[in-house]
């Protein structure tokens, strides 16, 4: 993740624990989200040398993180920046449209972005790089089989971001 573009970070306190927030400085005081990971994600972002600690360029995305997991937000409405391979964000853009309170299948998100056979396989991996875990909502992909199925923040986070929102398929997985 290093650039030579100014990174700034914070850490948020939330109900699944501490979560890092990387982004850099835009127009208009924003500031443009590039990360956001949680203690102990499986490939998450740690502080590098040379970042700048600025958690009040953060403000306005604790306040919608805040919002969210105080069951009064249904989206986001965030700067995010672009990053990942074109596939990726096509996977990721399938996982942005995906409605608050609902589930869908990593075979659907294959369907939907024209991914065939190992492809599959591929939406997998690209879903488990997503960058920003809660806000681009990849939680909500599970088995075809309604099992919950891989969360790089482990499956016990999944379950609580599924249960906050209704969309919990199976008592017990």
């Amino acid at each position: 993740m290093t650039t030579t573009m100014s990174t700034l970070h914070t850490h948020v306190d939330g109900p699944l624990g501490p979560m890092l927030l990387v982004g850099h400085p835009a127009d208009g005081g924003r500031v443009v989200l590039r990360s956001l990971s949680l203690e102990g994600q499986k490939g998450g972002v740690v502080v590098e040398d040379g970042w700048t600690h600025a958690p009040e360029a953060f403000e306005e995305v604790a306040g919608q993180l805040a919002e969210y997991f105080a069951g009064r937000r249904d989206h986001f409405d965030l700067p995010c920046a672009q990053s990942g391979t074109e596939f990726q964000r096509r996977v990721w853009r399938a996982l942005e449209e995906i409605p608050y309170g609902t589930t869908v299948s990593y075979g659907e998100i294959a369907r939907q972005v024209g991914a065939t056979g190992a492809g599959v396989r591929a939406v997998g991996t690209a879903i488990g790089r997503n960058p920003l875990l809660v806000v681009r909502p990849c939680h909500r992909v599970i088995g075809a089989d309604g099992s919950l199925r891989g969360y790089a923040a482990g499956l016990e986070r999944k379950e609580r971001l599924l249960g906050l929102e209704g969309a919990l398929v199976a008592p017990g997985r």
